[in-house]
C-alpha cells in the first residue's frame, strides 16, 4: 500500500471516532515507567495521546509520533489544552520513511501493529540505536484480539517477545532483555466493552 493510502487509513480510522478528551495511559507503559526519573521520551504511534500526555505531566519531554495527520492535530490540541505544549511535540512521521532525530532515554511502541506494509524490525532496531546509554525501549503488542479490534483475522500471528527481540539481531554486550512476558488484564473498549487481553511484554535497555 503507499504512502498515500497508510495516511489515509490510519486518518480514517481515528476520523472514525470521537475525539478523546482525556484519553487514557496503557497500563503496561504506566508499570514500566512509574519509578524512573524524567527524561526524553519518544513514543511511536502515539495515537489519541494518552501516553504522552501522561509521560508530560510527570515530567517527561516527549516526542510522540504517528501517520496520521488527524491523531497528531488532536494530541496537539489536548497538549495545548493541558498547559503541556512545552513538553509535548507532536510531528507526523510515515516509520518506512523516516524516524525521528534524537536520543532518547525511554522509547515506547504500544500495539505497533499495521495491515500495511512496515519493516517494524528495522523501526525497532532505530528505536533501540536511538537510546542513550541506560535507556529503555519497552514494546507492547497484542497476544490476543479483542472483540472491538480493527484486525478479527483469525488466522493472525503474533510472535513472542522473544522472538520479537531475536529478529532485532541486537549485540548482547551493549543491549539487554530486561523483561519478555505476556501478562493478561481486563481491557475496556470503545463504549465501555470490556474484555481479557493478553499483551505481548518486551523490554530492552541499552547497557554501553
Amino acid at each position: 500500500m503507499s504512502t498515500t493510502n497508510a495516511v489515509t487509513f490510519w486518518d480514517g480510522v481515528y476520523a472514525a471516532r470521537p475525539a478523546a478528551t482525556d484519553p487514557r495511559p496503557n497500563v503496561r507503559l504506566t508499570e514500566t515507567v512509574t519509578g524512573l526519573p524524567p527524561g526524553d521520551v519518544l513514543d511511536l504511534g502515539c495515537g489519541e495521546g494518552g501516553d504522552a500526555l501522561w509521560l508530560a505531566r510527570r515530567g517527561w519531554h516527549v516526542t510522540a509520533v504517528d501517520v496520521s495527520a488527524v491523531a497528531i492535530e488532536r494530541l496537539t490540541g489536548l497538549a495545548v489544552s493541558r498547559g503541556l505544549d512545552d513538553r509535548v511535540a507532536a510531528e507526523r512521521h510515515d516509520l518506512r520513511e523516516s524516524f525521528p532525530d534524537g536520543a532518547f532515554d525511554l522509547i515506547c511502541a504500544h500495539y505497533l501493529h499495521t495491515p500495511l506494509d512496515l519493516d517494524r524490525a528495522s523501526v525497532l532496531r532505530a528505536a533501540a540505536h536511538a537510546l542513550r546509554p541506560g535507556g529503555r525501549l519497552l514494546v507492547v503488542d497484542h497476544a490476543s484480539t479483542a472483540p472491538w479490534s480493527w484486525n478479527q483475522d483469525p488466522d493472525v500471528r503474533y510472535p513472542t517477545p522473544r522472538q520479537v527481540a531475536a529478529e532485532l539481531g541486537l549485540d548482547p554486550a551493549t543491549w539487554t532483555v530486561e523483561r519478555a512476558d505476556a501478562p493478561r488484564r481486563i481491557a475496556t473498549g470503545p463504549e465501555g466493552r470490556t474484555a481479557e487481553v493478553t499483551d505481548h511484554v518486551l523490554v530492552i535497555r541499552r547497557t554501553a
